[in-house]
């Protein structure tokens, strides 16, 4: 138990500095340093490493180590590819007058994280709030599938985390999920895919 507490604890530090944009995509990850720096053994750094990498946020390099994960152009234009089919196939299936109690926690989730200037905070509302519109669709293997697809381009995101703090009005990302959850309080499934067509999807605030 102590041994996985301690996987779960580099699991968590390393994902929120991937995510975060602190450390950059392509970095070097030296596990003495990670050891020193989190205060755990090679064994159970090594399994989180593992688990993240399994998580598409690190690369194995054969014989130079462990890096933060890199995205192409083309990465990033099929991840999103990805997102939309299977973003229209979950409103799709979705039943009539499901449960929002979910969404709009993550809607408030998103407001407080707004107001609070937690940038890190936001762009995980954001996906939480995007997983949970997936999720109304009842299907756990699509849910979970589509939140893999989303915190690989939130790392894309993170690319541009600092940029976008500087130049984005951080109340339009407000905004545009009212008006998602708006849609889908409506439950009408061509007002919702008219909502996720113009939210913006490939910009920081998703």
């Amino acid at each position: 138990m102590e041994t996985y507490s301690l996987v779960e604890l580099a699991v968590d530090r390393l994902r929120r500095d991937i995510l975060s944009g602190r450390t950059d995509p392509g970095e070097r990850l030296v596990e003495e340093q990670l050891t020193r720096r989190l205060g755990i053994s090679r064994a159970p750094l090594r399994e989180a490493m593992r688990l993240l990498a399994e998580q598409g946020l690190i690369e194995h390099i054969p014989r130079r180590g462990a890096r933060v994960a890199t995205l192409s152009d083309d990465d990033v234009r099929e991840l999103y590819e990805v997102r939309d089919v299977l973003e229209r196939h979950a409103v799709t299936s979705t039943p009539v007058a499901p449960d929002l109690t979910r969404l709009r926690a993550a809607l408030d989730a998103i407001r407080r994280a707004t107001a609070t200037d937690d940038r890190l905070e936001l762009a995980n509302a954001h996906r939480r709030f995007h997983v949970e519109v997936v999720a109304l669709s009842g299907n756990r293997q699509l849910t979970a599938l589509y939140e893999s697809i989303l915190v690989r381009i939130q790392l894309f995101m993170a690319v541009n985390m600092r940029r976008e703090a500087e130049t984005a009005r951080a109340a339009e990302g407000v905004l545009r999920h009212e008006r998602l959850f708006a849609a889908v309080e409506s439950g009408g499934t061509v007002e919702i895919l008219e909502a996720l067509g113009t939210h913006g999807a490939r910009t920081y605030l998703i």
